[in-house]
């Protein structure tokens, strides 16, 4: 299988939620309950336009079919979609800030491959780049042992209150 990476674009967005719907119900499904994994879908997990506007999100496809997606921000927000914004959102110093991990999912008929540690190789080196010296993530369960396999400590567990009044276990991590 041959694999391309490249910057997401706007035009990306429809597959982009495609993608990112199956790799939640397939994916996260060992680790949360339908009720959660509806309450995260378009908050939690969703496209942030702002990443594919500030050219840190990444793609991966074999042909023309996209299989995975993820990136990083050097903006405040932690985690979620468009549907989940309230107002403006901010830069980080990298100075004195972390670079954000996010929205990392894998089609799940490519899952396991090391698409998703590829993509965040290009992630990491970029905010590195942008001077970032330290990174840290919003992981869900799922997405943990990848994670940790990658270098990234624990640093807290908290639980996100969805709109449907349940609430998803997450875990910070930091590298």
């Amino acid at each position: 299988m041959s694999l391309t990476y490249r910057l997401a674009q706007l035009s990306d967005i429809p597959v982009l939620e495609d993608l990112i719907a199956l790799s939640t119900n397939t994916l996260q499904a060992a680790y949360y309950s339908p009720q959660q994994i509806a309450g995260a879908l378009g908050t939690v997990f969703g496209v942030d336009s702002q990443l594919i506007h500030d050219g840190t999100y990444f793609v991966a496809e074999t042909g023309s079919i996209t299989v995975a997606c993820g990136g990083w921000s050097r903006r405040k927000t932690l985690y979620g979609g468009d549907q989940g914004k309230t107002g403006p959102d901010p830069l980080r110093d990298p100075r004195t800030e972390p670079a954000m991990i996010r929205a990392f999912f894998v089609h799940p008929d490519h899952a396991r491959q090391g698409i998703g540690r590829r993509i965040l190789q290009l992630c990491e080196d970029a905010a590195r780049q942008a001077g970032f010296q330290r990174l840290e993530m919003i992981a869900t369960l799922a997405g943990e042992p990848l994670y940790h396999a990658c270098g990234y400590a624990v640093l807290e567990r908290f639980d996100i209150p969805l709109p449907n009044g349940h609430r998803m276990p997450v875990v910070r991590m930091g590298k």
